[in-house]
């Protein structure tokens, strides 16, 4: 297989884990001193750091779905132009995002992901 389709695969089963809801799981991906950053957002810096942010959103969620879009790979780069979906009981919210992860021998290095903070609130708010 490829470097890009490797790659592509490797986070294509990181958002398959992101539905078991499993924080451990999900964190595996990512190597020691990785970097999250949700643009409108923080950066969340470190292995330890990234798994308190993920096991917070874990507990918050019943489930999560994610519909992708276009994915594109070229060497250590992905990028993905996804739809995260999550029930709600007014039903459920879409958040349109679009995704850049850096890999680095196999594991998540960088992620960072732009999105209407705004229509994020608004679908956290109920």
């Amino acid at each position: 297989m490829a470097r890009n389709e490797r790659n592509e695969q490797i986070v294509r089963d990181f958002f398959a884990a992101w539905t078991k809801l499993d924080p451990d799981r999900i964190v595996d991906f990512f190597s020691e001193d990785a970097v999250y950053h949700n643009i409108p957002l923080q950066r969340i810096e470190g292995k330890p750091a990234i798994r308190e942010t993920i096991a917070g959103w874990c507990g918050q969620m019943e489930s999560i779905d994610f519909v992708f879009r276009h994915i594109v790979s070229e060497g250590d780069l992905v990028l993905m132009e996804r739809c995260d979906v999550v029930p709600s009981p007014s039903g459920p919210h879409e958040l349109p995002i679009m995704a850049i992860l850096e890999l680095r021998d196999g594991k998540i290095a960088a992620w960072r992901e732009y999105f209407d903070l705004a229509q994020m609130n608004a679908a956290s708010a109920g």
